[in-house]
């Protein structure tokens, strides 16, 4: 007989509330849950699809452990873990701890595990090289809000429940459910902001199905975000229509010289928008009762993501809409966070081979590959990768795919044997997500409502086989000299006590005196690491505080709540999140706006005529690993390149013919798909496919390979300010290729 459970979905930001039904351990049935208190029964493709996931026969159920001939043998945790042991400590013991690199993915913020382990992982590695999905991704926005509130990972949110006018730029929220925004039932929510006589407008090169949604689309030209944000900032202080923010702000006297460059009429030709739009576009900002812009991946993902970043906030500052209910507001998130401990800088370190400035600990993924290549004190020979696929996220994949098979070792976390990992030594496979505990530790603080939600297994793990959390733990312990038999709730343990004596040290503190160990004997939870979820719930801005609040949060409490607990919506708190040197919200960091001259000087070249590429999301796809579920694949879900009508015409291309699409760096063979849903100069590929490659196990996926975007972008061209590689505004010639029938082409060129 099937039993039903609540659960919050691990494969987007949206984490929606599911309903699903378990019948001899398999899952029969996912729905949306209308009781959930945050998504209310909202259901996408990906969502519907869980137990697929879960089910796939192509995830790994044991650890693999690279063979001398090059294949892999299935062997013991026990035995995985040793051979991690031996090879760390032997490029360690040879080459010192910067031999060794970190990737982590971007499924490390979708579990409760991954996010928890991270920090101490990095630290007891003890190497300068560490690389994340974020400089392939947020760090842009980081850095701006870094510089302009002291914290990079203080995100100002659209009140999307609230306002009257939603501005988005470089951002399809309603095909990838909301990003750097948990948004759920994003769809829904724009269509009800439009009934209540809201106004939406889409600022995108492509006719997304957010701007099919829109009451205005706009089709700037690709890079040209800061720009079109520049022209509107100028317009509202020219035509007095800004607000000064007044105290508690500093910089806002600087914006009249810092933009008189960039009126609408000097940016129209290069961004493709008319000044009269432009205007327009500012003029009902101002306007409205409240308001607020949004920019995500296609802003970020630009050779000016960090002043696109900046822009964004500015005008949302300057309208008065900043911290405001209806306008923007900052999340926060129902369970203890880390903070910095001392104000945003960058540069405290930079990358060996082409000095890219580090932001928050991380150096560019972009350069990754240099310094795996490059030889000499320091290079990289060992690599820790954690839920990433490298070869098809990182720009040029192609050179990353020639270069990790040069590494002296490289153990990987992941449940696929996949482009990346099919080069590592060792492979560790997680259990499914419906095998472990879920609580979102990293986007609980993005969420557009305060609640709070705990998922319990809906499945046991099999005899012998490690959690997420134990994997993970171990890791660190071998990364601590601590060998790989340690016990791996010593972890866990270590940073309750740690942070226990903390927060009885605290003054003005409730629990101020009182004994860390009889609270920690007060802590709930299945093992060690949902005590520490209990711990950090307990200590939580809406949290127990061990019974000084009686209505607060425990993880007791939250698994007596299945349907999670609704905390309201985000509230004014500047004065709680702003932590700049100087106390202000910094509207004008120099850091940032010294890149202005750099923006100025390439303005002349953002319109010359050249086709430029862009990525774009798909409704199904999560990344490159839904590619193997076949209830996501078909229908839209097809790797083709998107050209305008008019400049297939002009190229002699039509639907279906194989075109050759070369950058700089590569190219790749790919059927075109002609569409009016593009404005003309501009092409686009879909992210994350190029399956198919020797020694990959993804079956599916293999069999509609496509061909990856990475292929084509330049590793050397970054957002100097964050070290982002530039995915969007890549120049390319596309050209059809003699003789072709139509007939798919798989693969990437060579």
């Amino acid at each position: 007989m099937g039993r039903t459970a609540a659960r919050v979905c691990p494969l987007c930001e949206a984490t929606c509330g599911l309903s699903v039904t378990m019948s001899d351990e398999h899952v029969t049935r996912v729905r949306g849950n209308p009781d959930d208190v945050f998504s209310h029964g909202y259901l996408c493709a990906k969502g519907a699809s869980l137990g697929r996931f879960d089910s796939d026969p192509d995830r790994l159920t044991a650890p693999l452990v690279r063979r001398p001939d090059g294949g892999f043998d299935e062997v013991g945790w026990a035995e995985a873990f040793e051979a991690v042991d031996r090879g760390l400590r032997a490029t360690t013991d040879r080459y010192g701890r910067d031999a060794v690199a970190l990737y982590m993915g971007n499924p490390v913020i979708h579990t409760l595990a991954l996010p928890l382990y991270m920090l101490v992982l990095r630290e007891r590695l003890g190497t300068r090289n560490i690389y994340s999905s974020t400089t392939l991704d947020t760090m842009p926005k980081s850095v701006a809000c870094g510089w302009m509130y002291g914290d990079p990972l203080a995100f100002p949110l659209p009140d999307i429940d609230r306002t009257h006018h939603l501005l988005v730029l470089g951002a399809n929220p309603a095909e990838s459910n909301g990003s750097l925004w948990t948004v759920a039932d994003l769809p829904g929510r724009l269509k009800a902001l439009k009934a209540r006589g809201g106004r939406l407008v889409v600022v995108d090169p492509r006719r997304t199905r957010t701007a099919d949604l829109a009451d205005e689309h706009v089709a700037l030209r690709p890079g040209t975000d800061a720009l079109l944000l520049l022209a509107i900032v100028h317009t509202l202080l020219d035509e007095d229509l800004a607000t000064d923010p007044g105290e508690g702000f500093a910089g806002f006297g600087e914006l009249a010289g810092l933009v008189k460059d960039f009126g609408a009429d000097e940016v129209a030709d290069a961004c493709g928008v008319p000044a009269p739009t432009v205007r327009r576009l500012a003029r009902d900002l101002a306007a409205a009762p409240t308001a607020a812009v949004y920019g995500r991946l296609g802003t970020c993902t630009t050779e000016f993501g960090t002043l696109t970043s900046w822009l964004v906030d500015v005008v949302n500052i300057i309208t008065g809409n900043f911290d405001r209910p209806g306008g923007v507001l900052f999340g926060e998130a129902p369970h203890a966070t880390r903070r910095p401990a001392e104000p945003f800088r960058t540069g405290r370190l930079h990358s060996r081979v082409r000095g890219l400035p580090e932001v928050n600990g991380e150096l560019p993924t972009a350069t990754l590959a240099d310094e795996i290549e490059t030889p000499g004190e320091g290079q990289v020979r060992a690599l820790v990768c954690i839920a990433g696929n490298l070869v098809l996220a990182a720009p040029q994949g192609e050179r990353l795919d020639r270069a990790l098979p040069g590494l002296d070792f490289m153990v990987c976390v992941d449940p696929y044997l996949n482009e990346t990992t099919r080069h590592a030594s060792v492979i560790l496979p997680p259990p499914s997500p419906l095998q472990s505990p879920h609580y979102d530790v990293v986007l609980a603080s993005r969420s557009v409502r305060r609640n709070a939600r705990f998922s319990a297994p809906l499945r046991d793990l099999e005899p012998g086989r490690p959690s997420e959390a134990e994997i993970l733990a171990r890791l660190v312990l071998i990364a601590s000299g601590a060998g790989p038999d340690a016990d791996p709730e010593q972890v866990d343990e270590q940073l309750i006590d740690l942070t226990l004596r903390a927060a009885c040290a605290r003054p003005g503190t409730p629990l101020r005196g009182r004994e860390p160990a009889t609270l920690k004997q007060q802590l709930d939870g299945d093992d060690a690491l949902e005590r520490r979820l209990d711990l950090m719930l307990r200590l939580g801005p809406a949290g127990d505080l061990f019974g000084a609040r009686a209505d607060g949060l425990s993880l007791s409490r939250l698994k007596d709540s299945p349907n999670g607990i609704d905390l309201g919506p985000l509230r004014p708190r500047r004065r709680e999140v702003v932590m700049t040197a100087s106390g202000l919200v910094e509207v004008c960091p120099p850091a940032v706006t010294a890149d202005l001259p750099r923006l100025a000087a390439r303005m002349r070249d953002l319109h010359d005529g050249g086709l430029v590429l862009v990525s774009h999301r798909q409704l199904k796809s999560v990344n490159s690993w839904s590619h193997n579920i076949p209830s996501l694949s078909g229908g839209t879900n097809r790797c083709t390149l998107q050209i305008s009508e008019e400049d297939a015409r002009r190229l002699g291309i039509a639907a279906g013919d194989q075109v050759r699409v070369r950058s700089r760096v590569g190219e790749v063979v790919v059927p075109a798909e002609p569409t009016d849903r593009l404005r003309d100069g501009v092409v686009s590929l879909p992210y994350g496919w190029g399956h198919g490659r020797k020694g990959t196990r993804l079956r599916h996926a293999a069999t509609e390979p496509g061909v990856s975007v990475n292929a084509l972008t330049d590793g050397a061209t970054v957002d100097p300010l964050s070290g982002t590689a530039v995915f969007n505004g890549v120049s390319v010639r596309v050209e059809r290729v003699a003789g072709t029938d139509g007939a798919p082409e798989t693969g990437n060129a060579p």
